[in-house]
């Protein structure tokens, strides 16, 4: 055996010692295991993971955000019935239920095939190997991104953007794009982008920087937009989710406690009213049957 036989050899054996101490790549799961997923990635492999327990949620728990509702479930609904339906982008302030949303449409429709995967921004660059993965499947699967926002040429940017439109092959028309975020634009907007804006004969000419930020935006044939509550919006939701836990009706200190936790937290919103009547439910639960806890110790 001449060196090359010897140095191939040891190779060999070498690269079957990786092998056998590498973990085993991992396999998709069954997609009719379950209605939620997440992609996943390990040793630079991506797959499809299971949710084994979604959000329950559902739109009518959902207040102060009528319309948003009535829009996004028309489009959801056209969607699942195999008819035209537009990718959506839920922009706006924090804790008025973007999120909530998208997972309240997956309950309402998941019997009739809607199915959702959540995929995190740092993983958008997988997009098309996920659509690749569950164009040929009968359901009608949402790729769901949350508080979905970009630096100048991060990679998922661009990703995003052939997945929407633009890429020479054609979207799957059994997958839309569902994004939250807190900024319409997706992409941070700088003084200096503005100055080379033109003016030609009255008319604005953005400059290319700013053009391409808003591009992404465009591609979303729905926006949708929510805006910071009212007081009486948000003790409406505080309403809402003391009688979910078991208060018959709001009393005056209730009022004024779920006012205080508002204007700790400086928002009025969704989340706020659904943290504030978890905890003054669980602890008036508690005051009244002191023994549970001493039982349970």
């Amino acid at each position: 055996m001449n060196d090359n036989d010897s140095f191939y050899a040891h190779l060999d054996r070498l690269l079957a010692h990786i092998e056998r101490v590498l973990p085993a790549r991992p396999a998709d799961t069954d997609l009719d295991s379950a209605i939620a997923f997440r992609w996943r990635k390990q040793a630079n492999t991506g797959y499809i993971q299971a949710v084994s327990q979604p959000h329950n949620i559902v739109l009518e728990a959902l207040h102060g955000i009528d319309e948003q509702k009535r829009l996004i479930d028309q489009n959801t609904h056209q969607f699942v019935a195999g008819y035209p339906a537009n990718n959506v982008l839920l922009t706006g302030a924090r804790g008025t239920g973007k999120s909530s949303l998208v997972k309240a449409l997956l309950n309402k429709y998941a019997s009739k095939g809607l199915r959702l995967i959540e995929v995190e921004k740092h993983d958008l660059t997988d997009l098309h190997d996920i659509v690749e993965r569950i164009f040929h499947r009968p359901e009608r699967f949402i790729l769901y991104c949350d508080d979905l926002s970009f630096e100048t040429d991060e990679p998922g940017y661009k990703a995003l953007k052939v997945v929407l439109d633009g890429s020479i092959a054609t979207a799957s028309d059994n997958v839309l794009v569902y994004a939250t975020s807190n900024r319409r634009h997706l992409i941070p907007e700088f003084m200096r982008d503005n100055l080379a804006t033109r003016h030609i004969d009255g008319d604005i000419h953005p400059s290319e920087a700013i053009e391409e930020k808003i591009s992404l935006s465009e591609r979303f044939g729905l926006w949708l937009s929510f805006y910071p509550f009212d007081q009486t919006q948000y003790l409406e939701i505080v309403r809402y989710w003391l009688a979910f836990y078991g208060s018959r009706r709001m009393t005056a200190p209730m009022r004024e406690e779920a006012l205080r936790w508002a204007l700790a937290r400086g928002s009025r919103s969704g989340r706020a009213a659904w943290q504030f009547a978890r905890d003054w439910t669980g602890k008036h639960k508690l005051m009244s049957h002191p023994s549970s806890c001493k039982n349970s110790l």
